[in-house]
């Protein structure tokens, strides 16, 4: 290298510590700072209308909100939660194991299911369930075509709460299969082979190898299903269940004052649905280690 190459590059070098020495200056974006004035002023004019206006009655909302009956609600609405999302979710397994049959009824039996109860509102099937005892007002076990030889009255049988959770089970089924088959076909099809290969049956590569893999995929939208499920489950007011909405209803039927016991409910669930949130990004970020591995070694 010449000597006046030498130079060009200590006078480049130079130049780029005199660069690297200088403050960095951020770009100025008024329309950020416009934006974040206005969005201000409507946060303050809604903080201060919700406070001051007498209509919401937070005194009300203060005595109501751990009221017994509120409470006994709350339990009812999670327990219709969990046991509708258990329900749903090995309903949904089931049909989408048989939507990935070789079997053609199987898969027909499926994909009627799947129509059925994703083509209906799920109102009226919660309707349905609840007027189960007017198509069939006594179930038994007997002869067909002749007489009974046990019989019980169905609405003995089918108290509300069930009625309920058949409904909200029933029709999660119908989303939850699509979401389960749509997991089982992202695990890579050189698995289940290799699996195979190892002298495994289908069913025991489909419990031990495809599944595991598959929850990585289902996990989320499950979450989110179940998530929806507890504020879906506010339907089962129509047929009387007496969950956190429709215990509300009671109160505020007798006492008229419907905005702040509306406001008693919703506290109720964003609370819930927050530690329902937590949890699911808990359980996501478990489940996502290995992808994050893989990517910081890529």
């Amino acid at each position: 290298m010449t000597v006046s190459e030498q130079s060009v590059v200590a006078e480049k070098r130079h130049d780029f510590a005199d660069l690297a020495s200088r403050p960095v200056l951020r770009r100025k974006r008024p329309g950020q700072l416009i934006a974040m004035v206005v969005v201000g002023l409507f946060a303050v004019m809604g903080g201060y209308v919700i406070v001051t206006n007498p209509g919401f009655g937070w005194p009300t909302v203060a005595k109501y909100l751990f009221d017994i009956r509120i409470l006994n609600g709350l339990l009812t609405t999670i327990e219709l939660t969990v046991i509708a999302m258990i329900l749903g979710f090995v309903i949904g397994l089931v049909i989408a194991v048989m939507r990935m049959s070789d079997n053609s009824l199987l898969r027909g039996v499926a994909g009627a299911y799947i129509w059925f109860f994703r083509g209906t509102p799920l109102l009226v099937q919660m309707l349905f369930w609840g007027f189960a005892a007017v198509l069939f007002p006594t179930i038994g076990i007997g002869i067909p075509g002749g007489p009974m030889l046990v019989e019980w009255n169905t609405n003995d049988v089918l108290p509300l709460f069930v009625a309920g959770i058949l409904g909200l089970g029933l029709n999660e089924g119908a989303y939850m299969a699509e979401i389960v088959r749509a997991g089982l076909m992202g695990v890579p099809a050189g698995q289940s082979e290799a699996s195979h290969a190892m002298g495994f049956s289908r069913m025991e590569t489909l419990r031990h190898v495809v599944i595991p893999q598959a929850m990585k995929i289902i996990l989320p939208p499950v979450g989110n299903e179940t998530i929806s499920m507890l504020k879906t489950t506010s339907l089962v007011i129509v047929i009387g269940v007496g969950d956190l909405l429709y215990n509300t209803q009671q109160i505020y039927a007798r006492n008229l004052q419907q905005i702040p016991l509306l406001i008693v409910a919703s506290l109720w669930y964003i609370l819930l649905t927050t530690i329902l949130s937590l949890i699911q990004a808990r359980i996501e970020k478990r489940y996502s280690r290995g992808n994050v591995l893989q990517a910081r070694k890529a």
